[in-house]
C-alpha cells in the first residue's frame, strides 16, 4: 500500500493497542518492504539501524505496528503490519513532539516520550 494517510493510520487502531513483548518474534519479515520505503518517506530522519523498541498489537490481533527508531528519540518510522494477509499494510512517519506541540517555543525540554494508544490515537 505505501505512506498511509492519517486517516488510513488511524483505521488500523482498532480497540486497545496493547504492547507485544521484546521477546515475542516478529509475526513475519517485514524488512525487505522497510529497505523498499522511499527515502523521503522518511522525512530527513534515519532509521537505518533498523533497531525496534515498541510493537503494539490492536485488541482483535489483526494489526500490529511496528515502530522503527530513528535518530530522534520521539520519531518513529511505523510499520502497519497485517497478520492475517502477512503483509505490511504500509507505513508512516511518526513524530510525537510535532503530533503533540511539543516542538513549539515554550515546551519541554527533548526527552524521549514513550509511544502509549493515547499518543498513537487521539
Amino acid at each position: 500500500m505505501g505512506l498511509l494517510s492519517e486517516s488510513e493510520y488511524h483505521a488500523s487502531l482498532m480497540g486497545q493497542m496493547t504492547r507485544v513483548p521484546q521477546e515475542e518474534p516478529p509475526s513475519f519479515d517485514f524488512w525487505p518492504y522497510f529497505e523498499s520505503i522511499p527515502t523521503g518517506d522518511f522525512e530527513g530522519f534515519d532509521c537505518s539501524a533498523g533497531r525496534v523498541e515498541y510493537v503494539y498489537r490492536e485488541s482483535a490481533g489483526r494489526f500490529e505496528h511496528v515502530l522503527v527508531d530513528s535518530n530522534d528519540k520521539n520519531v518513529f518510522m511505523v510499520l502497519v503490519l497485517d497478520r492475517v494477509a502477512s503483509k505490511v499494510q504500509g507505513h508512516r512517519l511518526l513524530n510525537l513532539r510535532r503530533e503533540y506541540g511539543l516542538d513549539a517555543p515554550g515546551a519541554p525540554p527533548n526527552k524521549r516520550l514513550e509511544p502509549t494508544r493515547r499518543m498513537i490515537k487521539e
